[in-house]
């Protein structure tokens, strides 16, 4: 269990207002710099790159940053709205004073831009644009990189600049990095359910610095390699877990300022962890200060709503045609990689953007030119991206969360694929629990479940999910999916994980399902950590940290994921006893890892394992082990592999196979 702490430290937020004031954790702040002077902050080449969606670091210019003007300190503020008949900064600076300071507009691109004197870090604003036909919009800015706390709607200027970064050797070792032959387990965490405060606060949540001291520990011990967090970007409603975003720049002030966000970042760095963000281009919320027709007229949507809106979801959808909106999300990616050193994205429904009839009736969606439902504009956009984050970083990971059979999602950069890194391979994942969840007499009538998704694992590389949504509207814990009895769905899932962790692939788990949470996840609470008094859920804790171990000793693990050369079935067809047996192995030919898994309540007695050679096979996990919470029963330290065929390979081994065991053996 991660260390906890009793110290009466609650989560920051971003001031007083609407949503009332707390103090983060903090540590000795760096001296802020001086502003540096300008007195041009747009140029015409800004805004002509803008126009074309090629100003990777528009971060810069758009949005409030001190700076200084002559001889005077204050903020300047740019926003893009082309058809806002005026717009104009309000804040506590001037009493949100609606008229007292005017924007001007630049250019045919559409950008307005305003220097306002001694406004200082902490000033909370938004931008009032009148539109054309009279109505009153009071937006948040959507470049913003601190936003207030929910329910408040402000935007609030900060300084990113002055973190004392200790991650130099991490960023050089991860970009000379091929993941394809690394290890890679991620741990999927929402930080404001994974461990909720002891300060008694209405929400108890941890700053990301606080987080940062608990999660850490916790990752190392349980030997992950990455973390993938939840519903960073800010959001207004924490139902949304982070998937209907109104700031895509800014860090959610839920868990603290930037900085905060940094700290956590470095450390996990430092820790030797990397940072993967949830990332949603796919849509955002509507709520009135976000995004939503913004100027009064729909710049980020597309107008058309068989185009521009979800029904399903009661969200917008990005214009992906518009190069100023290719040009906000390309850059966002940019500005988490270059100003919080993230280490990858996971794309959030990715199969939403490239079909333009996902989720939609006849009726509700628009062909595209050659009249079928491939989303054209959407398809350039990830050319795009990864093409640019890619091709500039090549360690940095793309991981896209796609549900369909489309074609070279993962591939190199400027060929035909869409280019990205990973695939979360959600055929396998649902294979997976579906199988999982059977009884076993009927587990014989869908055995080819757990072997389908090697007949196409060679066609993209792929990340094995078992994620939050496995997890929640009531499709039970992954524990509580298995049948039988308490002792049986313990055993049931330790052999499931074993089969995950032996499969080609990388790895994803959901925080919890290593010790074997038995609620449904909620964002409104923590993880079950008592159950970690619990004979069984130590126990399962115990099994992931041991295949956690193995897969980062063992490099035929991870060294070929994507080809038959790293993966060999022993026994694929054994239906009548649903017992799965197969290899890894690299290019190295040195130890390879044999797994037999026996996904029944069933002994095999003298069972006969068909195997490569005729050599010693030593034992290097028994799932059955009474400190992983099994029965006790042993197996051999040792088998020996003799020269009688078995099935189509030249020699064969011999054991007991207990019932819902795994066991593991090198050679």
């Amino acid at each position: 269990m991660p260390k906890d702490s009793t110290k009466k430290t609650a989560t920051t937020s971003a001031g007083k207002t609407t949503a009332g004031k707390t103090t983060a954790a903090k540590a000795k702040p760096a001296a802020p710099a001086k502003p540096e002077k300008k007195d041009v902050f747009i140029t015409e080449m800004d805004m002509y790159l803008f126009g074309n969606g090629t100003h990777y670091d528009i971060y810069e210019k758009l949005g409030a940053h001190l700076t200084r003007k002559g001889k005077e300190e204050g903020t300047y503020f740019a926003v893009w709205a082309p058809n806002a008949a005026m717009v104009y900064v309000v804040g506590t600076f001037n009493g949100w004073n609606e008229t007292a300071d005017p924007m001007k507009k630049l250019g045919d691109v559409g950008i307005w831009e305003r220097f306002i004197p001694n406004v200082r870090e902490g000033a909370m604003y938004k931008f009032l644009i009148e539109t054309t036909d009279g109505r009153k919009l009071f937006k948040a800015d959507p470049y913003a990189n601190y936003a207030e706390m929910r329910p408040g709607t402000a935007s609030i200027v900060t300084d990113l600049s002055g973190f004392d970064w200790k991650d130099e050797k991490w960023e050089s070792q991860r970009d000379g990095k091929d993941w394809n032959k690394e290890p890679m387990a991620i741990y999927e965490a929402h930080i404001g359910s994974f461990m909720k405060h002891p300060n008694g606060t209405e929400d108890g949540f941890y700053n990301y610095r606080e987080f940062a001291d608990r999660i850490v520990s916790y990752l190392k011990e349980m030997k992950f390699t990455h973390v993938e967090l939840m519903g960073i970007a800010e959001h207004p409603f924490d139902g949304s877990w982070g998937y209907q975003v109104t700031g895509y720049y800014a860090p959610t002030s839920r868990y603290g300022n930037p900085k905060d966000f940094m700290y956590l970042v470095n450390e996990l760095h430092k820790a030797g962890i990397g940072v993967i963000l949830d990332w949603v281009p796919a849509h955002f919320a509507t709520d009135a200060h976000g995004l939503g027709e913004f100027d009064g007229s729909c710049i980020y949507e597309h107008p058309d709503p068989r185009l521009g809106e979800h029904p399903d979801w009661g969200t917008k959808i990005f214009n992906f045609g518009k190069p100023e909106v290719r040009n906000f999300l390309i850059a966002n990616v940019l500005y988490w990689l270059r100003k919080f050193h993230i280490d990858g994205i996971r794309v959030d429904a990715v199969a939403s953007m490239l079909y333009l009839d996902y989720g939609k009736k006849d009726g509700q969606w628009l062909p595209n030119k050659y009249g079928d439902n491939k989303n054209l504009d959407a398809i350039e956009f990830f050319h795009h991206l990864n093409s640019v984050v890619r091709g500039t970083y090549p360690g940095f990971l793309t991981i896209a969360e796609e549900s369909t059979a489309w074609p070279n999602v993962t591939s190199d950069i400027g060929g035909d694929g869409l280019g990205f890194s990973f695939k979360w391979n959600m055929g396998w994942m649902h294979d997976f629990c579906e199988y999982m969840k059977l009884d076993p007499v009927y587990r014989k009538g869908n055995h080819y479940a757990l072997t389908f998704a090697m007949t196409y694992n060679e066609s993209e590389n792929y990340i094995l999910p078992l994620s939050h949504d496995e997890v929640v509207h009531l499709k039970c814990s992954m524990v509580n999916k298995m049948p039988g009895y308490q002792i049986d769905k313990y055993a049931n899932l330790r052999v499931g994980y074993t089969y995950m962790f032996g499969h080609s692939g990388k790895k994803l788990l959901f925080m919890g399902q290593e010790f074997g949470q038995e609620r449904e996840w909620s964002e409104a609470r923590e993880l079950d950590w008592f159950l970690l008094g619990e004979k069984y859920n130590s126990g399962m804790k115990e099994y992931v940290k041991a295949l956690l171990e193995i897969y980062r000793k063992y490099p035929c693990l991870y060294r070929i994921d994507n080809s038959w050369a790293g993966f060999e079935w022993m026994n694929a067809d054994d239906c009548d006893r649903s017992i799965y047996s197969f290899i890894r192995k690299d290019e190295t030919g040195k130890k390879n890892l044999l797994f037999i898994l026996n996904m029944t309540p069933m002994t095999w007695g003298g069972y006969v394992v068909p195997v490569p050679k005729a050599k010693k096979y030593k034992l290097v996990l028994n799932s059955d082990e009474d400190r992983f919470g099994g029965w006790g029963n042993e197996v051999p330290a040792e088998l020996t592999g003799v020269k009688e065929p078995c099935g189509l390979h030249p020699c064969s081994v011999k054991l007991d196979m207990h019932p819902y065991s795994a066991v593991i053996y090198e050679f």
